[in-house]
């Protein structure tokens, strides 16, 4: 069981204490409330957490995928302020929690949920929301949208802060840290939630009744349990790339932490080539798997400290070929395999496994080829400093043309004028080459003979 800090836990309380104090006025008896509504949209809401697969505290989908909110602002539209917080109680409390201590994460989120709603409510109060939805002689639907749409906002502002929060006194992160990205990737989705609950609300207040708010409801619940199973697959993705990067750098002590950094430059290039985010994606997993095909070359060539054998030459330069073979299942991978299959050709056709030349080879494998030979040379690893990273641009635009595409080496300089690079270190430092020029890698990346790029990126980099 892993347990929550004490700093976490005080957080809680005080989160606790803050949404009962919002139900306080609960019991007065000027606040006419519909106990029926309550009831009704308290189950409905527990209904749709109960198959719920998310995890708390900020660990798997973001906020907005892992709930269904609609209910939730549709309460905060229909009912008073003071009872708004009763609504997500037990759906919080209901919902499946997959990382322990189930019990407090339950009770944080049914504060956290509670808060927000009461945040939303009040905010659409304060516009004016409520006469436009209750009174008959009120302006009507299209002026409620305003309201709506700031309690939205409101709503998700507070869970946002909540969620940061939490993800920094739990997983002790600096504040600016947990908040970035948060926002901006929940403003939308919960501006979609917010005209779905303000629909559900006119239809509740309509001749039909609650019956007819269920159209809305169905249709989004839908729509949720798709964007949450999307989630939930590309997290399996990540998992699967994550496993086979993990045994290539336990296998080859050489290249530890290259993997990743290829998969970095790789998206610089793409980016700056204007490529879609679906191929800047695509283009990350080439660059991260690279090197799969380590895993069928023996550790005894991977690990030689010598010069290689002839025998040995051919049996390591079959790597890409055993790379693409492993991944040749894995579908979404796509144009990555052929990356993976073709990252050591050269544009002036001498370059392996099939002797490709300009663009006969791959886009994708162009890419990387670029990115592999950057990281080889600004890396530091056991048997070489690192090059700054001006004497290796520098390197690479010598080589363009009969080793690498001039098109994506210039991508690189220009993307690394605007965003700069961070080598780290890759093996010990302190085995490395004591001065001067860094000498020429085979294709393990071990020291061999001297001078030509063309020698040392093929083996530095893979």
């Amino acid at each position: 069981m892993r347990s929550v800090p004490a700093t976490a836990h005080a957080y809680i309380l005080c989160a606790v204490l803050c949404a009962a104090a919002c139900a306080l006025p609960l019991p007065r008896q000027d606040i006419p409330v519909d106990w029926s509504a309550v009831c009704l949209l308290a189950a409905l809401y527990a209904l749709c957490e109960l198959p719920a697969h998310c995890r708390y505290l900020g660990k798997a989908l973001p906020i907005s995928a892992g709930s269904f909110f609609p209910v939730l602002l549709t309460a905060a539209f229909l009912l008073p302020c003071a009872a708004t917080p009763l609504i997500a109680v037990p759906g919080a409390l209901v919902g499946r929690v997959e990382r322990r201590p189930a019990g407090v994460r339950r009770i944080w989120r049914a504060a956290q949920l509670s808060l927000a709603t009461w945040s939303a409510s009040r905010t659409h109060v304060l516009l004016g929301g409520e006469r436009t939805l209750s009174d008959p002689g009120g302006p009507g639907f299209p002026h409620a949208l305003l309201p709506a749409a700031a309690g939205a906002v409101a709503f998700c502002l507070v869970l946002t802060l909540l969620e940061a929060g939490i993800l920094a006194t739990a997983e002790r992160l600096p504040p600016h840290t947990a908040w970035r990205g948060l926002l901006l990737r929940s403003l939308v989705p919960h501006l979609t939630h917010g005209l779905a609950g303000l629909m559900m609300a006119v239809l509740w207040t309509s001749p039909y009744g609650p019956v007819s708010a269920l159209f809305v409801l169905l249709p989004m619940y839908i729509s949720c349990w798709l964007f949450g199973q999307y989630h939930r697959e590309r997290t399996a993705h990540q998992a699967t790339i994550r496993a086979l990067v993990q045994a290539v750098d336990l296998k080859d002590r050489y290249t530890r932490g290259h993997s990743e950094r290829v998969g970095r430059a790789s998206v610089l290039i793409a980016r700056e080539l204007g490529w879609d985010e679906r191929r800047v994606e695509v283009i990350r997993f080439a660059g991260i798997l690279h090197d799969v095909g380590k895993l069928g070359v023996p550790t005894r060539v991977l690990r030689k400290d010598g010069p290689l054998t002839p025998e040995e030459r051919r049996v390591i330069q079959l790597h890409p070929e055993y790379g693409h073979e492993i991944v040749r299942g894995i579908g979404f991978l796509g144009d990555a395999r052929a990356a993976i299959l073709y990252h050591h050709e050269r544009m002036d056709g001498t370059g392996y496994p099939s002797g490709l030349a300009g663009d006969r080879i791959p886009e994708f494998a162009r890419v990387v080829a670029v990115a592999d030979a950057f990281d080889a040379m600004t890396s530091t690893r056991s048997y070489s400093r690192a090059r700054p990273v001006p004497v290796a641009l520098a390197e690479l635009e010598r080589c363009a043309g009969a080793q690498f595409d001039p098109a994506m080496v210039e991508a690189l300089v220009s993307a690394l004028e605007r965003h700069g690079w961070e080598s780290e270190v890759t093996a010990d430092e302190a085995t490395a080459a004591p001065t001067g020029e860094a000498p020429a890698k085979d294709v393990r990346g071990i020291p061999s003979q001297p001078v030509r790029v063309a020698d040392r990126t093929p083996g530095g980099a893979g």
